[in-house]
């Protein structure tokens, strides 16, 4: 097991039994009779006060694991011996000093531990009871002064050991949940590990069974068709015939792979569709969504619109364009939900011929693109994401924004349809605009 120290709650009732020490300190005297040298009691009193400060201050028993052995001689033995002491001449000094003795019995039983400490209080116990017996001799023969300090006693040892068990109980029950949810964690990694293997094995599988069956076929096809160019050109226009049609087909099955492998936004649907989607369930979600950044001006997350424009005329795009555009898309709105305390979002989905552009503009708190926070902090890689996404398909971010005037993010990328033709200039029409 490991060792816990001691929660900050122990540290504050340590705090408390100090100022409880001082005060009964003033006391003791305050309440030296008149007969006792003033300045001899102020002296032992500074003395004992002294003694404590530095001990406390030195011997920090709190800050070692609560499980550590305590109670040695050297210096927690000798600072709690050397208290009794001073404090047993200051109890002859100032009866007031009697008062110190229960403060007293809570640090030893800190200080030395359950064993030791339990000796040292009875030390203490016996001097306190001895001093009132003594004190009260001539008008009282009973043991009732003594009762005082045995009860005190008691008492100091069993709310110290109960303290400390509470602690320990504590400290197990964390130490309990903090393994809990490390083996949930590993156990989720574990299963996340399992499904990427199994997956992967089907990928193998079927790629095996489809793309790499035929890619052999075509090889051997176009074997056939080079061994027979130039004496049988009906039959080399066959194999060739043959391996184009087999190639058309594992292209087909190639790109019901990657559709299979896309986001779900685009499942069945189109980008501008997507892109609905997106900003309807951002809506829904900046509701209940946590402003991590927000300060106390923003506005209710309950407030955000987002709206989706489309220019030009929509069209079918490559699906990893398609897939590319989505994600970023989700990113720049999760941005806003949760760091931009924006009231309106607006996504502008821009066709041109040899290109496609995405714009996320809103209106929230911006930031300085200069302190922007790394990738050590939370929310570092959603544009570090974004960009790389970009980049993978020849394609550029940019960002517009500084602190009060809100955020304007584009994303350019080359896009041609899925044939690899460029479509012919967009008619210039009026811009199409929903609200989300």
């Amino acid at each position: 097991m490991r060792a816990h120290t001691l929660p900050s709650v122990t540290r504050r009732l340590l705090v408390g039994l100090d100022v409880l020490v001082a005060g009964l300190v003033v006391v003791a005297v305050l309440r030296a009779p008149e007969s006792v040298p003033q300045w001899a009691t102020l002296l032992t009193a500074a003395v004992f006060t002294g003694l404590y400060g530095v001990g406390r201050a030195t011997i920090r028993v709190h800050e070692a694991p609560l499980d550590a052995a305590r109670g040695r001689w050297w210096p927690a033995g000798a600072w709690i011996t050397a208290l009794i002491v001073v404090w047993t001449i200051l109890l002859q000094l100032s009866a007031g000093a009697l008062w110190i003795a229960f403060p007293l019995m809570l640090l030893q039983m800190h200080v030395l531990g359950p064993h030791r400490g339990v000796l040292a209080v009875a030390v203490t116990t016996v001097v306190a009871g001895v001093d009132g017996m003594l004190e009260r001799a001539a008008t009282d023969t009973s043991i009732a002064p003594a009762l005082g300090p045995a009860v005190g006693a008691a008492v100091a040892v069993a709310v110290t050991l109960g303290l400390e068990a509470l602690v320990r109980e504590s400290q197990e029950r964390q130490r309990m949940l903090e393994e809990l949810a490390r083996a949930r964690h590993e156990v989720a990694a574990a299963e996340q590990e399992a499904a990427i293997a199994t997956e992967r094995e089907r990928l193998a599988r079927e790629i095996h069974d489809t793309l790499a069956q035929g890619y052999s076929a075509i090889e051997l096809l176009l074997r056939a068709a080079d061994q027979s160019v130039g004496h049988d050109d009906t039959r080399t226009h066959a194999y060739i015939g043959q391996a184009r049609s087999t190639a058309q087909e594992n292209l087909a099955e190639a790109r019901r792979f990657v559709r299979a492998l896309a986001p779900a936004d685009l499942d069945g649907t189109t980008l501008v569709a997507a892109l609905h989607r997106i900003a309807d369930r951002t809506q829904a979600a900046a509701v209940s969504a946590p402003a991590t950044d927000r300060g106390p001006q923003a506005a209710a997350p309950a407030s955000l619109t987002v709206r989706v424009h489309t220019s030009g005329t929509p069209r079918a795009l490559p699906l990893q364009v398609e897939a590319a555009l989505v994600r970023i898309a989700q990113s720049a709105l999760a941005n806003v939900v949760q760091h931009a305390a924006a009231r309106h979002a607006t996504l502008t989905l821009t066709f041109l011929p040899e290109e496609v552009i995405l714009d996320v503009v809103d209106d929230g708190c911006g930031f300085d693109p200069d302190r922007h926070p790394g990738p050590a902090r939370h929310g570092g890689f959603g544009l570090i994401a974004m960009r790389s996404r970009a980049r993978e398909l020849g394609g550029s971010l940019t960002i517009e924004t500084s602190p009060g005037d809100g955020t304007a993010l584009a994303v350019r990328v080359p896009a041609r349809d899925e044939d690899g033709a460029a479509q012919s200039p967009p008619a210039r029409g009026e811009q199409h605009e929903e609200d989300r």
